[in-house]
Formats: C-alpha cells, structure tokens, sequence
C-alpha cells in the first residue's frame, strides 16, 4: 500500500492508527535469504519491487511472487521463460504470459490507465524490445499505442502517424541497425523522446552497439537513451514522464 492508502484507510477506519503505525515500522525490506524484497518501494518511487526472473531457480521465483502478491496484491516479472511462466500459473492461474516480451504479470483487475505514451519501432524484429516497454508502462497504470515498423527507410510510414506520436506525453523509439529513428523522431515532438537501442542488425551493427551509439549522439534535443533491449526500463521511464503531466493537470 501507498502512504496515501494507508492513511485513508485510517480516516475511513479500515485500519486503527496502531495498525498503520506497526505498519510504517516495519523494516524497509523482507529478508528471504537469497532475496531482500524492498516492502517500501512503492510508497518512495510510487510503484512496487519488480521481478527480474532470468537466472532464478523455481524456488527463488515461486517465494518471491508469492510474497510480492501478498504485500502487493499484483507483481510485474520481466525476461520470464516459457518453462517459468507455467511454473507461477501453476500456483497462480491468474497469471499473464506473452512470448514476445517475456513479461510475466499478475494485475489487480480494472486497474485504470491514464495518460498516453507512443510506442514505436523501426522495424517488426523490435517489437519484442518494444513489447517489453509497452506491458511495463501498462501495467504500471499508463495508456500506451503502439506504432509499429516506422524506421526511416521509409520515413512516410513515420509521418503517416505523426498526429498520434505528437499527442503522446513522451514516445519510446525502439531501432536496431543504425538506430536513427530516435533522432527523427526527437525532430518532430515537444515531447521527450526515450531511445531504445535493440541488438537487431548485421555483423557490424555489434549487437546494439552502433544504435547505441547513434542514439547517445543524437543531434536531436530531448532525446534520452536507455541500455540496449532494455524495453523494461524505457517503459520504467515514460511511465514516470506520463504520470508526472497527468498528476500536475488535475
């Protein structure tokens, strides 16, 4: 729970002030061993611990989703294995897989969606990176579009959709090879642009690194670049930006 939560649990008398004090004195993490879960994110970043599941054994996930969907009622898991995702639907059929980001979810239902963040990638061999952003920012409360297979090659599809992209609050750009689309883009919006470098491209591409490159050199102004195929932490980022500009305007 926020801190907001909890105090309005107090003044509508859902929790006594000796509960949310106990509440509030509870240290700031939950010791599991091989795992320190941070119980107070939420209430200093405004959203929950996330799972990184690449590399844990069932039981090391199995404990700490269930312990996550105990404190938190849902948990976001990123770069989960098909063979993970049937090992939580086990315990959890709730449970939501998709095979092209690896994001395996468990959401509070109804949850609302506010704002607008645009999606885009040059090409289809990104979408699973742009995927990874989009259910991110999904489901930490964002709306998002997804504006798929714009890259320069052929720069009408980008302005066929520039309306859209110039309506959005920020707009993540997701490009492999020579990574230009962020800079493009970054040209055409008053808005913040998040540059994804994917790992798509031939030998000298260097597995990211030359739209890696490309991006952090961006002659564009309000272009932010994050690590290369970490759609997780673009779609981290711009959740934050649309957030911000939808709690200022109310």
């Amino acid at each position: 729970m926020t801190t907001n939560e909890i105090l309005e649990k107090v003044r509508s008398g859902a929790l006594s002030v000796s509960e949310a004090e106990a509440y509030f004195r509870r240290k700031p993490f939950e010791d599991l061993g091989f795992a320190k879960l941070d119980s107070h994110r939420r209430q200093r970043s405004g959203a929950a611990e996330v799972v990184y599941c690449q590399g844990k054994s069932d039981e090391q996930l199995l404990a700490i989703f269930s312990r996550l969907i105990t404190s938190e009622g849902e948990v976001l898991g990123t770069r989960a294995s098909a063979r993970q995702a049937e090992l939580i639907r086990e315990r959890f059929p709730d449970a939501a897989y998709d095979t092209q980001s690896r994001i395996l979810s468990i959401e509070k239902p109804d949850k609302p969606r506010r704002g607008r963040i645009a999606v885009c990638t040059a090409g289809t061999s990104d979408i699973p990176v742009a995927e990874e952003a989009a259910r991110t920012a999904e489901f930490l409360g964002n709306r998002v579009e997804r504006i798929f297979d714009v890259g320069v090659s052929g720069l009408h599809r980008l302005l066929s959709h520039l309306e859209d992209i110039q309506q959005a609050n920020c707009v993540v750009a997701v490009a492999g090879m020579e990574g230009a689309l962020a800079s493009v883009i970054g040209g055409l919006v008053d808005k913040p642009v998040i540059a994804v470098p994917t790992s798509v491209g031939y030998g000298a591409s260097f597995q990211g690194l030359s739209a890696l490159l490309t991006m952090v050199n961006s002659c564009s102004n309000g272009v932010a670049t994050v690590n290369i195929d970490n759609g997780f932490g673009a779609g981290y980022i711009a959740s934050q930006i649309n957030l911000s500009i939808c709690n200022a305007s109310q």
